[in-house]
This record gives C-alpha cells, sequence and structure tokens, in this order.
C-alpha cells in the first residue's frame, strides 16, 4: 500500500484539479490519498471529492506550515511508500507509477518527478521559469545517470515509510529527507516521465518571495544533518559553475535577453538570503504563505 498526500493552503480553486489528477490514474498498488490543508474553504472542496471516493481522506491541520502538518500525519500513514506533492499543481497522467516502478529496487530511498510550468514563454517570468526548470532538469538528469546524490522537487516526490521518524522543521523538506536518506545509504532517484505541471510566479514580488524562501531553506540545511559527504545541488558556487548549460535554452534574441536579465536577479536572491541568514540569524522558513500568481 502507499500513501499520498496533498499538501495544501487557501486553494480550494485548484485542490479539486490536484485530487482528480491523482485519482483518475489506474494506479497500480492500493493506495490511499490524504489531503491536508488548514483553511475551511480548500477543506471543504476536499470533502465533497472524498464523499464519492472512499480512498480520499481529509485531514485539517493547524496552519503552521507544510512540514507541521507532514509530521504530524507521518505517524498515521498505512502506505510503506509516501508519496508528496501539492493543492496547486497536478500530477501527469501515470506519474504515481512512473515513480513506484523505482522503488522496487530496495537501494532506493527516494524518487521525485519533473516539475514542468505551465506558464507561457512569451514573457520574460514565464520564461524564466521554463529556463530554471530546464536547468534543474539536466542538473537532476545528469546526476541520475551518473548515480549520484540529487534533491527532490517538492511538487511530486516520494520516500520510503518507517526509515526517518520526522522532517526537520526550518528547512526544504525536499532536500532535507533525501540527504537524510543518503546518510542512511539510500539511492536518490529521478524520474523524469513523472511530470507534474506547475505555475510558477508571473510578477516580480512574487518570484522574488518564492525563489528567496527558496534559497534560504536550503542554506539553512547545515543546521539539520552533517553536509561534509554530501554533494549539495543547490547553492551560489553550482550555479556560477552550471550557468553555461542554459546559454543553448533561447531560441531569439528576446530569449536571450531574458536569459541575460536572470543572474543579477539570481545574485540578489542569494546575496539577500545570506544576509538574512548569516546576519540577521533568521532561521525561520516553514510557513504557509499563498502566493496569488501561482493559483
Amino acid at each position: 500500500m502507499i500513501s499520498i498526500i496533498i499538501t495544501s493552503y487557501k486553494e480550494p480553486e485548484t485542490i479539486g484539479k490536484a485530487i482528480s489528477a491523482i485519482t483518475r490514474q489506474n494506479i497500480k498498488e492500493k493506495y490511499e490519498l490524504i489531503v491536508s490543508a488548514p483553511d475551511k474553504e480548500t477543506i471543504d472542496v476536499a470533502k465533497s471529492y472524498a464523499k464519492k471516493n472512499k480512498k480520499i481522506k481529509v485531514f485539517q491541520d493547524p496552519g503552521k506550515g507544510k512540514t507541521f502538518a507532514l509530521n504530524l500525519l507521518l505517524p498515521k500513514l498505512k502506505g510503506n511508500i509516501i508519496v508528496l506533492t501539492d493543492g496547486d499543481v497536478y500530477a501527469s497522467e501515470n506519474s504515481i507509477n512512473e515513480i513506484l516502478k523505482e522503488f522496487e529496487n530496495k537501494e532506493v530511498g527516494c524518487v521525485t518527478g519533473q516539475p514542468v510550468p505551465s506558464n507561457s514563454k512569451d514573457n520574460k517570468y514565464g520564461y524564466w521559469a521554463h529556463l530554471l526548470c530546464y536547468a534543474a532538469h539536466r542538473l537532476r538528469f545528469d546526476r541520475n545517470k551518473k548515480g549520484k546524490f540529487l534533491e527532490c522537487s517538492g511538487y511530486l516526490w516520494a520516500f520510503r515509510n518507517n526509515v526517518i521518524k520526522s522532517i526537520p522543521q526550518e528547512t526544504a523538506e525536499d532536500t532535507i529527507v533525501p540527504i537524510l536518506f543518503y546518510q542512511k545509504g539510500y539511492k536518490i532517484k529521478y524520474v523524469p516521465q513523472a511530470e507534474v505541471y506547475v505555475k510558477y510566479p508571473s510578477n516580480l514580488k512574487d518570484f522574488l518571495d518564492q525563489k528567496k524562501r527558496t534559497a534560504k531553506a536550503h542554506e539553512t540545511l547545515s543546521q539539520y544533518a552533517d553536509l561534509k559527504n554530501v554533494p549539495r545541488m543547490k547553492t551560489l558556487k553550482n550555479e556560477i559553475l552550471e550557468s553555461y548549460k542554459i546559454f543553448s535554452y533561447h531560441k531569439s534574441f528576446k530569449e536571450f535577453y531574458w536569459t541575460l536579465s536572470l543572474f543579477p536577479f539570481r545574485l540578489y536572491i542569494w546575496l539577500v538570503s545570506f544576509f538574512k541568514l548569516y546576519v540577521k540569524k533568521d532561521y525561520k522558513v516553514d510557513a504557509w504563505d499563498r502566493v496569488e500568481s501561482t493559483k
């Protein structure tokens, strides 16, 4: 049996599509689908789906963040494999089965799918979303092929149950959990066929807020795990060294200009994150925060 969790916050507009993207799949394993949300609006929509499908369960969490909700749910889960996704994205057809195939190898501890932007590329922020996802895909694909450690994407990923008891709260759960598994000798795998469609921010403020949270969460990892023998993916150094790979992505002069404009933006993100973490000593990262332009 597997346990699928959809974490959500104030997403009544999208939670139905996220649920349907799972239930319409011909999942080969017996499963339970748990929708976790703190707000009444999302809970009410989830309950309407649960009335029609006994596999769906609804959990109203206290609204203290995704990781807090997951830690409450972990002891209650029946599945040997835990699949995680969000209420404002939707998984591709057969994505769950593609992920489960990797767990046939007992050495595999975590598996991640591939985020695919639903944004149009005809504007700068949509193009940035596609470019960053392409860069992440290239990096994960190369590491996966070489059998190296890789980070998961929180939009669609999975791990074996009963290996870790809880998830550290003040960091990126889709990174710290793979690290903990890797340190226990497990392999981390990437399945690009398991696509998950994501609407990324469409304005500067939301893009900044989202990326600052992500960068800061990665910089707090050392507070919760010994990273000496863990090859990191998302660091400023890695972005600089790997940046040459994205210059083949553009298809026009306009897109080339947008590619160049991404570099000072990313540098600013990292500098702000470093300041908050190392100067202000602000380690708090896990909290529900609705990003309007991604809905």
